[in-house]
């Protein structure tokens, strides 16, 4: 599987920022999606992550509220919808995935990787 991130950028504070993953390469299989972050100095972050074909979906605590996830069926892609930004939302986000059905917190779950896409917030 190969993860594609976009949509990063420079976004003052309170404002909103929606990155995408494009995904190819995948079978049959069942995945579950999720978005990392890292700041500089910092461990990765779990942020969100929810079932391709399910509905289950799980947000870190420092999220909640804010970001949303969606999936685009028809062009292979997930959405991360970041709204209410804070200059703490600043990092590399990154796109994973993982077989399997069970949405993990755990970073360590996921085998697919795509690149970061950095998101900076301005205060």
């Amino acid at each position: 599987v190969q993860l594609q991130a976009s949509g990063g950028g420079l976004v003052q504070a309170g404002g909103s920022l929606r990155l995408s993953c494009a995904a190819s390469g995948r079978s049959g299989s069942t995945y579950v999606m999720g978005w990392f972050r890292q700041a500089p100095g910092k461990e990765r972050e779990f942020v969100g992550a929810m079932q391709w074909r399910g509905r289950v979906k799980e947000f870190g605590d420092s999220v909640k509220g804010r970001f949303t996830m969606s999936r685009d069926n028809a062009n292979d892609m997930v959405h991360l919808q970041m709204n209410s930004l804070k200059p703490d939302d600043t990092a590399l986000y990154y796109c994973a995935a993982r077989e399997g059905n069970i949405v993990y917190m755990d970073r360590n779950k996921y085998v697919f990787w795509g690149q970061g896409t950095q998101v900076t917030v301005s205060s």
